[in-house]
């Protein structure tokens, strides 16, 4: 069967960005099909975590990506006294970077957009709009027309059709998503349905230091927050009450009567980049995967921003979808191991879901008998603290013999400044993407003759802390000998969207490896398999 491509991905939002970035990287052939005729170029996420800096950093110029960014210590929720009832600690750091970032969307989407359409084998259509998917067991057919505005300002489409058939198919096309509606794929609605004003502005001026930390007014009245959008922009949120009319939130008028009424603030102070009612919702796809297509980002999973984790959740599924569909397209993997994805994902981006449903509860009381036994609960300690933050518990990850993940098991890998000769920096650009074994002591020593041949078939990035092995490199901010050392373990493999799938004794590393080749429906000797053919 002939293809003009492996994957076409439909959206290139941040989900499509990442997704397009990982497969061009690896050398297949990607078409993607945006509705919108550019990048969108306005800030709807401004908050990341260290491990999306991490996906960002594996797919795009993450000095660009940042270049604006600003570090976030917590996240605090105050009642309409002023009165303190959670913060959610941000501080440290995790994957190199800062926990919590403030950042300018943009500048993410450009940074990415730039290494998708440097590796020549992404084509990228914008101002396309899909209009029919059909899929058999080989191939998906996805037939798109270009998307255009009128004068009347009415988008439309026009132009001649056109239909090109895939291998897979992903839509990262939104919570509207034309993919999954043409799949008949229903979600579950988690009963969310709040309403704020988004105001987005640029600092003119130094404002108050207050405005650096990330506040949420839990105010009966009416919610409200604000947070800085990097280091040059500030965001403020309004909440829309039951029965108000959003038409009138979105007049210009209200803005600044709201700035400068409650914060003080006018047009010398700041400048209006936006003003937009949102609807938050929380609702999660009941399936991921139907054939040959998927599901990604809000397409599969709505979030509620109160812990700023959607769009993170999105770019998490970009890159674990990507080095799975890598190893299935070169012929690496059977396709079971794409059942995986969601296996691993939709737990994780649900757990997140749910905590940030709770926290929007918080935030949105507004009955002032409700708030004040909300206020005196968390005066008194009756409220559980937040639940951890979730991580992968099944799939790719090595288990105990009761099938729990092992000790360490799906969670975060450290990322330090390491050295390898001449090269130093950011241990990801010093030695690689993909699949990693850092280790004390040398690693291939305790492995036979086949199981090194399977890891660098899988192209697995050897680090060793010792000196005198093939391997060595110098751990130049002590962060692998203080993570070894801290958790009692000579050893880890990481995976390519930087989770771990063991840690543990280099002693037991030959049975892991042998078990990660199952995991992975690894296949000894594959067929070539050119991107595209």
């Amino acid at each position: 069967m002939s293809f003009d491509c492996d994957v076409a991905i439909v959206g290139y939002g941040p989900t499509g960005l990442v997704l397009a970035s990982a497969l061009g990287k690896a050398g297949h052939r990607v078409i993607v099909f945006e509705r919108w005729p550019g990048l969108y170029g306005l800030p709807r996420l401004t908050h990341i975590d260290g491990e999306t800096a991490r996906i960002i950093q594996s797919v795009g110029d993450i000095d660009h990506a940042l270049r604006d960014a600003w570090p976030i210590p917590d996240y605090r929720y105050l009642n309409s006294a002023g009165e303190l009832l959670v913060e959610l600690d941000w501080r440290g750091n995790s994957c190199g970077y800062a926990s919590h970032i403030s950042m300018y969307q943009p500048d993410i989407e450009d940074a990415i957009d730039m290494h998708v359409r440097a590796t020549g084998n992404v084509e990228v259509n914008q101002g396309w709009s899909v209009g029919n998917v059909h899929q058999d067991g080989d191939s998906v057919q996805v037939t798109a027309r270009p998307w255009t505005q009128s004068r009347t300002g009415q988008w439309s489409h026009s132009g001649e059709e056109r239909t090109v058939t895939a291998k897979y198919l992903v839509g990262a096309d939104g919570a509207n998503s034309f993919v999954r509606a043409a799949l008949g794929i229903e979600r579950t609605d988690h009963g969310v349905h709040d309403r704020w004003l988004n105001i987005d502005t640029q600092r003119l001026r130094p404002l108050p230091e207050r405005f650096d930390r990330l506040t949420q007014f839990c105010d009966p009245a009416r919610g409200h927050m604000y947070m800085p959008i990097g280091r040059s922009r500030q965001r403020f949120e309004v909440a829309v009450l039951p029965g108000e009319d959003p038409a009138a939130f979105e007049e210009p008028d209200y803005a600044w009567t709201w700035l400068r009424d409650r914060h003080g603030l006018g047009p010398e102070d700041v400048k209006i980049l936006r003003q937009v009612v949102y609807v938050f919702q929380g609702r999660i796809a009941q399936a991921w995967r139907k054939g040959r297509t998927f599901l990604a980002g809000d397409a599969a999973h709505t979030t509620p921003p109160y812990m700023g984790q959607g769009a993170c959740s999105g770019m998490r599924d970009g890159i674990t979808l990507g080095w799975k569909l890598d190893l299935v397209l070169r012929g690496r993997a059977d396709d079971a191991l794409l059942d995986t994805y969601e296996t691993e994902r939709r737990p994780h981006a649900t757990a997140l879901t749910e905590i940030s449903i709770a926290l929007g509860k918080v935030a949105n009381t507004h009955d002032p008998a409700e708030a004040a036994a909300r206020d005196e609960a968390f005066r008194s300690g009756d409220v559980p603290p937040p639940p951890p933050f979730p991580t992968i518990g099944a799939g790719v990850v090595h288990t105990r013999p009761d099938g729990t993940p092992a000790p360490l098991a799906g969670t975060l890998a450290p990322q330090g400044v390491i050295g390898r000769g001449a090269d130093q920096g950011r241990c990801d650009d010093v030695i690689g993407g993909g699949f990693s074994l850092i280790s004390r002591e040398d690693a291939r020593r305790a492995l036979t003759t086949d199981q090194t041949a399977f890891l660098d078939a899988l192209g697995i990035r050897w680090a060793c802390l010792a000196a005198g092995s093939q391997d060595t490199v110098a751990d130049i901010d002590g962060t692998y000998a203080a993570y070894l050392d801290q958790h009692g373990v000579d050893a880890f493999i990481g995976r390519p969207d930087f989770h771990l799938y063991w840690a543990g004794r280099l002693s037991d590393l030959p049975p892991v490896v042998d078990g990660l080749r199952a995991r992975l429906s690894w296949t000894a000797d594959p067929a070539p398999v050119e991107a595209g053919a």
